[in-house]
């Protein structure tokens, strides 16, 4: 476990329409996280967003 894993556990996720997947950033809370997610999704695009919290080990666990 790394530092940034305490500090900054939460994720954006956006999954594009050929079901890609790509981290956009990582948030101190889930909130933070929620109000970027809920920005990027408003634009309109055909992307998904969403928000992940980053396991002790360091993989997404629950959105």
């Amino acid at each position: 476990m790394n530092d940034s894993t305490i500090t900054l556990p939460w994720l954006v996720v956006r999954q594009d329409d050929n079901g890609n997947r790509y981290r956009v950033g990582r948030y101190a809370t889930r909130a933070e996280a929620q109000k970027i997610a809920d920005s990027l999704d408003g634009r309109g695009h055909k992307q998904l967003y969403w928000v992940e919290r980053i396991a002790q080990n360091g993989d997404g666990a629950d959105s």
